[in-house]
């Protein structure tokens, strides 16, 4: 046997049809709110992750997938999906028909990270993006999108967590006062955050050792430092937030662990995976078309962990496979001949319609029947043929009624109709 790359897996039935059916109510959601659909490249050129989440980042120092192509051209698994949408969003020139455009894409993604509960080496996720739009408006549109994905999932126990990052305005302030608070404490902190103090200072206030949160709780805090631009965006999200009932934590640690963020941060956070508890976040990304070779653009998004939000919601204990509207039990191989064009014809027209292509007796059929759930069966065998009628069984009610032949598949979707009735 050939085993599996260590952090990825299968997904199959029943959990590829919980998958199906999430990725259902986020397309139709989208489609409400008036995103489309981009399709972009599960590879890029490695230069594009540098640049746009920056190469003081643990994804881009430790955990992209990178490769040299026969050309000798370093390659990359995208890690997220947020740098090639904006890449496609330069590439063709978009901004120049019309700049704002609202995008969503679902899909794979590749981080070489300790795989663990609910992280997995190839993961998916579902992606929203606006472009063109700087108004605060666009920012808690997109919250309240999300948060209607999980009202629409029926995910339950959600806290959605804001912040304000600012911008290239009032940031450098903010990181000077950061960085000399971090000299002070640096001692105390664990090895990782020590390095971070020096290249991503902000990443050391979401670190999950104790005693670096513990010594960082006294940080300057980046509210104090927003210039009057990044207070009054950021006091508009909040005010549009209230007026739409959603409820919301101000988080002064919340950070993004990617460079480009501006402005709004936000996540929605859940104790239902222990310590893996973020299922969702972005915010505002006013400075990425721009640094990778647009014009200057603002931008604002979102990615939701699929696999996590799947397993947030398979505790449920609900069930999305569909199941076949009718089982065909045929006896004998003629019998077996006409299920395969009933069937068939059945399928063709949407009415979900499973037989088996085997000769076994009624006992085993109808035990089959009952296995995958199928709603009805259809009985024929020799007799049922010859006098040109076979058993329609209810398998809830367990009533019989015959079926005429002359026109069966005709004659079964009326039944069917009645049934709905």
């Amino acid at each position: 046997m050939i085993p599996l790359i260590k952090g990825v897996r299968d997904i199959f039935p029943p959990d590829s049809e919980l998958w199906g059916h999430i990725k259902k109510e986020a397309e139709n959601l989208f489609r409400d709110f008036g995103f489309s659909e981009i399709l972009i490249p599960i590879m890029e050129k490695t230069e594009l992750f540098k640049r746009g989440i920056g190469e003081q980042t643990d994804i881009v120092e430790k955990e992209m997938y990178t490769f040299a192509d026969r050309n000798g051209e370093s390659a990359t698994l995208r890690p997220e999906a947020t740098a090639s949408i904006a890449r496609s969003y330069i590439s063709h020139k978009m901004y120049a028909d019309d700049p704002i455009r609202k995008f969503y894409t679902i899909g794979p993604m590749f981080r070489r990270e300790r795989p663990q509960k609910g992280r997995y080496r190839q993961f998916y996720q579902i992606d929203a993006e606006i472009f063109g739009q700087s108004s605060p408006y666009a920012d808690a549109q997109l919250i309240i999108m999300l948060k209607t994905l999980m009202d629409r999932l029926k995910v339950k126990d959600t806290t959605l967590h804001i912040n304000s990052l600012g911008c290239v305005k009032c940031r450098p302030a903010f990181n000077d006062s950061f960085k000399n608070f971090l000299i002070k404490i640096s001692d105390n902190l664990c090895r990782n955050c020590q390095t971070r103090a020096n290249t991503n200072p902000l990443r050391t206030l979401d670190c999950k050792n104790k005693s670096c949160s513990d010594f960082t709780k006294k940080a300057p805090k980046i509210s104090d430092f927003l210039c009057e631009e990044c207070k009054e965006h950021f006091a508009t999200v909040c005010e549009a937030l209230k007026d739409t009932n959603i409820d919301f934590q101000i988080n002064n640690r919340l950070v993004r662990g990617l460079d480009y963020y501006t402005k709004t941060a936000f996540e929605i956070q859940t104790d239902a995976l222990g310590a893996q508890n973020a299922i969702a976040g972005g915010g505002r990304y006013d400075g990425l078309v721009k640094l990778l070779g647009g014009p200057d653009m603002p931008a604002v998004g979102f990615a939701i962990g699929f696999d996590r939000l799947a397993e947030i919601i398979a505790l449920n204990n609900v069930s999305y496979t569909q199941k076949p509207e009718i089982f065909i039990a045929a006896l004998g191989k003629q019998c077996i001949k006409e299920a395969f064009l009933w069937m068939s014809a059945l399928n063709a027209v949407g009415i979900k319609t499973e037989t088996e292509f085997s000769e076994k007796s009624l006992k085993s059929l109808m035990r089959r029947a009952g296995k995958i759930g199928a709603l009805n069966v259809i009985i024929i065998g020799e007799r049922e043929l010859e006098k040109k009628e076979a058993l329609f069984r209810d398998m809830n009610t367990k009533k019989q009624i015959e079926i005429k032949l002359d026109n069966p598949v005709k004659n079964i979707i009326e039944i069917l109709s009645k049934k709905a009735v």
